[in-house]
């Protein structure tokens, strides 16, 4: 469905630090008397890591934490991307969706290892050949600023990349992200480049060096004996785990890529090459002064955390909170500078963590809507008897002053109810906030810029005195419940309109020359109960804007009322694709409210709940498409939504789990399809193998879609009649010219007349991992190539086993339908029917 982002007013206008720190919305994080010892060491290391590469996993989780929880830096991860252009192993999620559920796992990550996370505007367009390629359609100069601005803001002592500059790298976002980190460490320092943001309160930065992290993977090894090598395989008694330990859980969270990883214990080496900077003999942070002799008047703080340290309690951590308030109070008597607002934050992060208190601030509800009210509920606890005194509390508009002792483990509760503005901004991902360019998201707000995700919309300010001194603390307003099996949980808090809009079905297709209707519904879901509306339903088209109904109803918060229209083919007006739009206007006396907006919630155990808005609207193809059978037997794979397109194109999808592959059911089938990667994920495919062949050989046509062969994917079973291997081989640009090898192939001429005109508007690429090595009975009809290299002829395979046939292909129809591509439709219509022409 196509989706298109829109703001009607701007979400925020407070300036942003980057590292402003939010509770992410799962339960509040603990910590351990061991955890608070490192996070006091943590105070006498002024030094900091920023590493840089393209994607979601493509980051060295056991140098990051090596890097966090054993050196002691303020350490960060810049992933240009949010890894959109993947595949998606646990879902049919794809583009910004996949993004989203990325972007929460990397923070799982980052949580795990001790590093933090920072990201780009650059958005993952696919694999891409070339760096020139992959600069070009990100937009060099606005990507390169954003690496420049988190320079700026972080303040790096050394930068890291993942990748080099040239082809070693393996992909062009992975070249291109060396390229910006080696220009950006340059530009960061020059007062010259990029001006306007030295007037948002950054200065020029120089690091001290840039150096590239080698590696030893995918068959290339670009270490070597002289290059600087660190052991980071060690182990840390207070933690428990030795840092591959950390490593494997931090990258197991990349769920979505199938990145579950054992643990690895004992020496580790990684190694360094210089870029440009001071060169490293020993070290990557040689020549850096890491004390608090580096900062003005700073020299005496080494001592007072000395003190700190050496009177620590593993089992009274409160007894600390006396000297870690004397201590803030002298870092903040410093000169202003970075590593005295850095060290401030932490400082007061460890006196909250030694009063062991705790501040929730809870709503009763996950979505609260706008011009609605919502009950919040606070709750104060001073667990280790600090001296406390609650002072103040303020949530939006609301404002109390308490000035009341916190007793010891007590709790402070108290409600207010809190009226949410018309005005209030749906919750909403900042990079989504207004529509996107082909190669980058659209972010206006410059102090945006870097950060994982959105400010929550919802934010207390709980102002508590702690031994004399006013500190001020920050907490999400969350929504907390109880899961009779997962026990107690918190997901975000979500603004939503007064009510949502959704069409369906996400696509239509006409058969051009047929004179065809189809019933739309629209769905209007009340987030707030109407009474005694006027709603105004129209639809709009480019030919054709109209009113469906103008009808009086009361709706209550929660329920929906569907509304039916038709379209025909007739309104396209000779339009071979369009756009049904679908908005309501919702009346009460003078009071009117247009409602527009659909949500899409995106839900899996392993991060919180993801919730965006967009306008929705319904593709309409009026195509020459003809189709030969009816019924297709569909077995998932790692989720795609090519059976809804079959539906669309008038086929009955039958779903096939495991046990409904036998002779008697296949024999019913005109086509069985694979699902992307469906050997990768289900083990019984193997057992499966000799049904499937006696399908083929009694007249079926087997159609199986892309798999991997790789050390995340591996196809465990044979798949086709004859041999064949999966490589790794694709064509990355959408626009590839296509040759057609066999014209006169039933591929390309039944039941449709495919001509190079099917292939344009591809979106993202032509098509991956294609076979070879393939055994002569197969046949390939068509040959394309990227710009610059040879052409390769196995994007589509074909083969006659005994009556009927098997299909291979590597065409990513799992992105070109849902997109509403006219051609890939009717590409995919005559491979269903080849099966049922005779006499090729």
């Amino acid at each position: 469905m196509m989706r298109i982002f829109y703001s009607k007013q701007a979400f925020f206008s407070l300036l942003l630090l980057l590292n402003t720190v939010t509770l992410p919305a799962q339960t509040p994080p603990a910590y351990t008397a061991g955890d608070i010892y490192l996070q006091i060491k943590k105070l006498k290391v002024l030094g900091s890591v920023l590493y840089i590469a393209a994607h979601p996993d493509d980051e060295n989780t056991r140098l990051l934490a090596y890097l966090s929880k054993d050196r002691l830096y303020r350490t960060g991860y810049m992933s240009l991307t949010r890894g959109d252009g993947g595949q998606n192993l646990i879902g049919d999620e794809q583009g910004i969706d996949l993004g989203l559920i990325r972007t929460q796992e990397l923070l799982a990550a980052r949580r795990i290892d001790g590093a933090e996370q920072f990201f780009s505007r650059a958005f993952d367009f696919g694999f891409s050949k070339s760096t020139d390629e992959a600069l070009a359609t990100w937009g060099k100069e606005k990507i390169l600023s954003d690496v420049v601005w988190v320079i700026r803001r972080f303040q790096p002592d050394v930068i890291i990349t993942r990748f080099p500059e040239d082809a070693r790298a393996g992909h062009g976002h992975h070249s291109g992200s060396a390229v910006l980190a080696h220009e950006a460490f340059r530009l960061a320092a020059d007062p010259t480049a990029f001006p306007e943001q030295l007037k948002l309160g950054v200065k020029p930065w120089k690091a001290k060096r840039i150096m590239w992290n080698t590696f030893n993977f995918g068959g290339n090894n670009t270490t070597s004996n002289d290059q600087l090598k660190i052991d980071v395989g060690g182990y840390n008694a207070v933690l428990g785990k030795g840092y591959g330990e950390v490593a494997a859980e931090s990258r197991s969270q990349h769920k979505s890529q199938g990145f579950g990883v054992p643990a690895s214990r004992g020496v580790a080496w990684e190694y360094f090459t210089p870029v440009e900077g001071a060169p490293a003999k020993t070290d990557i942070m040689d020549d850096v002064n890491m004390s608090w002799s580096a900062v003005e008047k700073g020299a005496p703080i080494d001592a007072k955390i000395d003190e700190v340290l050496n009177n620590y309690s593993l089992l009274h951590p409160e007894r600390s909170v006396p000297a870690l308030v004397s201590l803030y109070k002298d870092i903040r008597s410093l000169p202003e500078g970075y590593w005295r607002n850095q060290k401030l934050q932490e400082v007061q992060q460890l006196v909250e963590r030694c009063s062991g208190l705790w501040m929730d601030v809870t709503s009763a509800t996950e979505f609260v809507v706008q011009g609605d009210t919502m009950r919040v509920l606070a709750a104060i606890n001073n667990r280790l008897g600090a001296n406390a005194q609650l002072v103040r509390f303020t949530l939006d508009v609301f404002d109390s002053t308490f000035n009341k002792p916190l007793a010891a483990n007590t709790n402070t509760v108290f409600t207010r109810p809190i009226y949410v503005f018309t005005t209030k901004p749906v919750t909403q991902p900042y990079w989504l906030e207004h529509k996107m360019s082909e190669g980058s998201f659209t972010v206006n707000e410059q102090t945006f810029i870097g950060r994982p995700e959105s400010i929550p919309s919802y934010q207390a300010t709980i102002e508590i005195t702690i031994e004399g001194e006013p500190f001020t603390f920050t907490r999400a307003v969350q929504y907390k419940f109880t899961d009779p099996v997962k026990g107690e949980l918190y997901r975000p808090l979500v603004v939503v309109p007064s009510a949502t809009v959704s069409t369906d079905p996400g696509i239509v297709i006409f058969h051009k020359g047929e004179k065809a209707t189809q019933d739309i519904l629209l769905k209007v879901t009340a987030n707030k109960t109407f009474d005694h509306y006027t709603a105004k339903v129209s639809k709009r088209l480019k030919n054709d804007n109209s009113i469906v109904t103008d009808t009086n109803f009361s709706l209550i918060k929660g329920l929906s009322k569907p509304y039916y229209f038709t379209i025909n083919n007739g309104m396209l007006k000779g339009l071979e694709q369009d756009n049904v739009q679908a908005f309501v206007e919702l009346k009460n006396g003078k009071e009117e409210q247009p409602a527009w907006l659909n949500m899409t919630s995106i839900e899996y155990d392993h991060i919180p709940p993801i919730h965006y808005f967009y306008q929705d609207a319904v593709k309409v193809l009026n195509i020459d498409l003809k189709t030969a059978g009816k019924r297709i037997g569909y077995i998932e794979g790692a989720g795609d939504k090519v059976p809804a397109a079959l539906e669309q194109m008038g086929y009955e999808v039958v779903v096939l789990k495991e046990k409904d592959i036998t002779p008697a059911v296949l024999k019913q089938l005109d086509a069985v399809m694979t699902g992307v990667r469906a050997y990768n994920v289900h083990d019984f495919m193997f057992a499966k193998y000799d049904v499937l062949m006696d399908y083929v050989k009694n007249g079926g046509n087997l159609i199986i879609q892309y798999n991997t062969n790789n050390l995340i994917s591996t196809v465990k079973s044979r798949i086709g009649p004859y041999p064949f291997n999966i490589s790794r081989n694709r064509i990355t640009d959408e626009k590839a010219k296509v040759s057609f090898l066999l014209p006169e192939h039933p591929v390309l001429n039944y039941p449709n007349k495919i001509t190079e005109k099917d292939f344009d508007g591809w979106i993202q690429e032509r098509g991956i991992y294609f076979p070879e090595q393939l055994d002569s009975a197969y046949k390939s009809p068509l040959s394309m190539a990227d710009p610059g290299e040879q052409p390769l002829n196995n994007s589509l395979v074909i083969a006659d086993y005994g009556k009927g046939k098997f299909v291979y292909t590597g065409l990513v129809f799992f992105r070109e339908l849902p997109a509403g591509i006219p051609g890939a439709y009717r590409l995919l219509a005559n491979i269903i029917a080849l099966n049922k022409k005779k006499g090729f």
